[in-house]
């Protein structure tokens, strides 16, 4: 067992797929399908459910997978700190983000003090955060939705409120206040499952004993305000996004009537990882500058 073969495992177990570990390791597709049958063979035991030219991580694999994702970040960290220390090079810092729009101040005030360091930006469901953190594919996640673990630190950035965005004439447009048991005949504009504004929605429903009626879902959150002022339905849209189109803008706010409308920012990273002093420092400019006026 060599490192090589463990980095095409992790890739074909990201993956569920030889073909597309393939084309992200840039070697051909039997080499990573010998790699693994000798991998498999070795362990005794296999690894991948196949069903025809279809392959899924089974129950042995996910806990393989686990221990060779600690090993390998565990790696990775010792080559940067090593980095670090040789000075060799300004470094990395690479972070995975549910939204990117709320970065540009920490990266600007992030350049200005550290202009030469590289930085990876990842736009991730939480999910897939949990994933890049365990790979140490990424230093920090910022998640809108929990994301917590016995190998994970976290600290709040912000709390804001969430709004209920309405079109221009619509009943409910000159209310300032509004129940959610009072909405459960609308039409929802929101994003996919799996992103913060569904599962907020999909929470203050179930607390009604209500299904909301979503009848537009996607993953593209900043189209929402545009298609809520033509008409198509309301949503769910955090504060900073009301700051941006301000009142005067394509749809009229009202506020919700549930004690926890409200999205939370955390920062989050692995428990054990080695920081480098780059990212030590986006880890404080995040906690000064991410979104400071939210509330």
């Amino acid at each position: 067992m060599d490192l090589l073969s463990l980095r095409y495992f992790q890739a074909v177990a990201r993956h569920q797929h030889i073909s597309r570990a393939a084309e992200e390791l840039r070697v051909a597709q039997p080499s990573v399908s010998r790699t693994i049958i000798r991998l498999e063979a070795e362990l005794g035991t296999p690894l991948f459910d196949r069903q025809g030219r279809r392959i899924r991580l089974n129950e042995r694999g996910a806990a393989f997978l686990a221990r060779v994702e600690r090993a390998l970040a565990e790696l990775d960290d010792a080559r940067r700190e090593l980095a670090d220390a040789a000075g060799a090079g300004p470094g990395r810092v690479a972070v995975a983000a549910a939204t990117l729009l709320q970065l540009s101040g920490v990266l600007s005030a992030f350049r200005a003090l550290r202009p030469g360091v590289k930085v990876r930006l990842f736009q991730a469901p939480v999910d897939s955060m949990r994933q890049h953190l365990r790979s140490a594919e990424v230093d920090f996640a910022i998640a809108s939705q929990p994301l917590a673990g016995p190998e994970l630190r976290s600290v709040e950035l912000v709390r804001e409120e969430v709004w209920l965005a309405v079109p221009p004439g619509h009943r409910l447009a000159g209310r300032e206040r509004v129940a959610v048991a009072e909405l459960a005949a609308e039409d929802f504009v929101s994003t996919r499952a799996g992103h913060w504004q569904r599962a907020l929605l999909e929470r203050l429903f179930a607390r009604e004993g209500l299904t909301p009626r979503v009848v537009c879902e996607g993953d593209e959150a900043a189209a929402t305000p545009g298609l809520i002022g033509a008409g198509l339905g309301i949503g769910l849209m955090p504060a900073v996004a009301r700051r941006a189109l301000g009142d005067d803008g394509p749809v009229t706010w009202l506020r919700l009537d549930a004690p926890d409308c409200h999205r939370t920012l955390t920062l989050v990273w692995r428990k054990d990882a080695y920081l480098s002093p780059a990212a030590r420092d986006f880890r404080r400019l995040a906690e000064e500058h991410l979104m400071p006026d939210a509330l």
